[in-house]
């Protein structure tokens, strides 16, 4: 694989209409999360040094960008993609290593969230020593919650009263770093995603028998 990972600058704006249609219909394939996200929106981050773009030459291999939230209190690395042609290469984790590093680098002192559906997303952010939290424990910020407006499940969020969704909340807290082996915390995660899948096959009978067809 020639693929190498680099921070985006101005140079690779031409990529970000690609970018997002290829968020965009990873979103819909898994009939979850955020499902659209604007060009102008990804240019930013670019030009910014807000993200990480691995490239095969010219063509567009994976992405990732940094968001910061609640006066540089949190900080999350969203809009993970990979390519299809280069997936199962182990390039996710990659490239969610280098947004972690540059969050890191710029954003020292802020915890670092996300919320995901994904197993393999869970188990990459376990290996850099996050750990599965639960809502109120992440940002605040009413424009992050707004952002989940665009996902199919934001009515369970919102009937909810923003405690939980069918994903689930990761933290990585600089101050209080996870300490335990690696071993223990994959084993912990493993028991955790379990009792996601539970709670998503409760959601989706509720919601619609289909949709609980098509995830199982």
């Amino acid at each position: 694989m020639s693929v190498q990972i680099f921070i985006a600058t101005e140079i690779h704006t031409f990529l970000a209409e690609d970018i997002c249609n290829l968020i965009e219909k990873a979103a819909h394939q898994r009939g979850t999360g955020i499902a659209k996200r604007e060009p102008a929106y990804i240019k930013t981050k670019m030009t910014n040094g807000n993200a990480v773009i691995a490239l095969d030459g010219d063509q567009l291999a994976g992405f990732c960008y940094v968001e910061v939230w609640g006066d540089k209190k949190y900080v999350a690395n969203s809009g993970l993609i990979v390519h299809p042609d280069y997936r199962g290469q182990g390039l996710a984790k990659k490239i969610k290593a280098k947004a972690f590093e540059l969050s890191r680098k710029k954003y020292p002192g802020s915890k670092l969230f996300g919320i995901t559906t994904s197993l393999p997303v869970m188990k990459i952010n376990s290996d850099l020593g996050y750990r599965p939290v639960t809502f109120s424990e992440l940002t605040q910020d009413e424009t992050f919650w707004k952002g989940c407006q665009s996902c199919p499940n934001y009515d369970i969020l919102t009937r909810n009263n923003r405690k939980n969704c069918l994903c689930t909340g990761m933290l990585f807290d600089p101050t209080h770093p996870n300490n335990k082996p690696k071993q223990e915390r994959e084993k912990n995660i493993a028991k955790y995603y379990r009792w996601v899948k539970l709670k998503t096959v409760k959601y989706l009978k509720k919601i619609n028998p289909i949709n609980l067809f098509l995830t199982l």
